[in-house]
């Protein structure tokens, strides 16, 4: 079984685009627990983007990654498979994230967590 929250950040991001595709999302995750941002969390998507493989240009992606690991989420679902859901990054941001005192979450796409589960 599993728990889903969101951030804000998530919110925001549900948000943009298309009105009434934003309205739907909106409404799907609208009821979910939301975990907050803090000073750990920039602090940790600060190093990612500094120290890690996240670029300065795509810092959002480093704070779902700090959200999800300050908050102690086991997974973090995501269909950006260009900075976060990478076989290629996958190493460098469990080694940072974990070097920083925290369990890095299982960065994977929807898909992948069900076909994990059948």
């Amino acid at each position: 079984m599993f728990y889903m929250v969101v951030s804000e950040l998530v919110r925001n991001e549900a948000a943009g685009g298309d009105r009434e595709a934003a309205s739907a999302r909106l409404e799907l995750i609208d009821s979910l627990p939301l975990i907050a941002q803090n000073d750990a969390v920039i602090t940790l998507a600060e190093a990612l983007v500094i120290r890690g493989p996240i670029p300065k240009q795509s810092a959002a992606d480093a704070l779902h990654i700090a959200l999800a690991a300050v908050h102690g989420i086991d997974y973090l679902l995501t269909w950006n498979c260009k900075h976060l859901a990478n076989a290629v990054q996958r190493n460098q941001i469990v080694a940072l994230v974990e070097s920083a005192g925290y369990a890095c979450p299982v960065i994977c796409t929807p898909e992948e967590l069900m076909e994990s589960r059948l």
